[in-house]
């Protein structure tokens, strides 16, 4: 009997701890008393209020209290969100399409079918503001959050170009070193989805950072490692590997002002030399053309280029003036000219 009752009590205590519970306070006064579990797969969607993610709704009782537990959550970490909805039923349609309900409450977890955890309301009662559980990983989140609100300090207390170019390079090394400390790939993802945000200005640097960092790849190695097979992993591996992409085969990446300099002095060396390859072959052309006029021919062509008359010609060389037509009619299809001012254009 006593063995009966001890095996009983063990099976009852592992039942037991194999179910969360995620409890804590809310607002009384909230417009709406529902209260949403949702579990994160795509962490391009940690925050908002997304319908296909929803788990499991609550109801605030008349403390403002509400609680959420069962067995059913994955043994392994999963990042969770627990949201108060502040849409009435007519604006939930349209406000969820967009995933964003103007001044709803949420927080954003880690935890797993074992978590206890509770929200209490800070000391200022303010709600989602604390965590307490006994899943070490389940506040890093907040933590995290907290790190960037120093980040956004740092980048408004002086808005220039130069200012925005150190913080980027320094808050990137502060935050992903942070994400390593904690030792928890989950965690790090978070931080990358801030990162690596398109809408935000440290995009431009973060693709700079992509390319020159193996940090993308140590953390996809660690995601693996710890969630093999799991959304994270293949959707992180995804976005970076379209990212190392785009990168990779951008066209407007600057190259040094030398090599710009020197693909101008080929091509104008390119230039040059052809033409001085024509040149150089019309002038061989015009140099043999020359050889192939007959003795009276090219006597002929002597006396135009001393701008001599037809007439004139034909007296110096004891012919007629129609000869000299002839000679002149001749020399010009061999050199391949119309007119005199043709000829001596060839600079024979």
């Amino acid at each position: 009997m006593k063995v009966f009752f001890y095996f009983s009590f063990l099976f009852i205590s592992q039942i037991a701890f194999s179910q969360y519970q995620f409890d804590g306070y809310a607002n009384k006064d909230t417009q709406n008393n529902s209260v949403y579990l949702s579990v994160i797969e795509d962490f391009r969607k940690i925050s908002g209020v997304f319908p296909e993610q929803i788990l499991a709704k609550a109801t605030l009782d008349s403390t403002g209290y509400f609680i959420f537990n069962g067995d059913n959550l994955p043994l392994q970490n999963r990042i969770y969100r627990i949201h108060i909805d502040t849409c009435n039923e007519s604006e939930q349609n349209t406000s969820h399409f967009s995933g964003h309900c103007a001044n709803s409450k949420e927080i954003v977890f880690i935890a797993n079918n074992k978590t206890q955890l509770s929200f209490p309301f800070s000391f200022d009662k303010e709600i989602f503001c604390k965590v307490d559980s006994n899943n070490e990983k389940a506040n890093v989140f907040l933590k995290i959050d907290s790190l960037k609100n120093d980040m956004r300090f740092a980048f408004g207390t002086f808005r220039s170009e130069a200012n925005r170019k150190i913080n980027s390079k320094k808050w990137f090394s502060t935050l992903q070193n942070y994400g390593e400390f904690l030792d928890e790939p989950l965690a790090e993802l978070y931080i990358y989805s801030f990162l690596s945000n398109r809408s935000n200005n440290l995009y431009s640097y973060y693709l700079k950072d992509l390319k020159e960092n193996d940090y993308y790849q140590n953390l996809l190695v660690r995601l693996k490692e710890k969630y093999p097979n799991s959304q994270y992993a293949q959707q992180y591996e995804n976005e970076i590997e379209a990212d190392l992409f785009l990168v990779n085969n951008d066209k407007s990446i600057l190259f040094p002002w030398w090599v710009y300099a020197l693909t101008f002095i080929l091509i104008l060396s390119v230039f040059i030399n052809f033409y001085l390859f024509k040149k150089n072959k019309s002038l061989k052309k015009d140099t043999n053309s020359k050889e192939k006029l007959t003795s009276q021919e090219q006597k002929t062509l002597s006396l135009i280029l001393e701008d001599k008359s037809n007439k004139e010609i034909a007296s110096e060389l004891f012919i007629s003036v129609s000869t000299v037509k002839t000679h002149i009619n001749n020399l010009y299809k061999k050199l391949n000219v119309t007119s005199r001012e043709e000829v001596k254009s060839l600079k024979l």
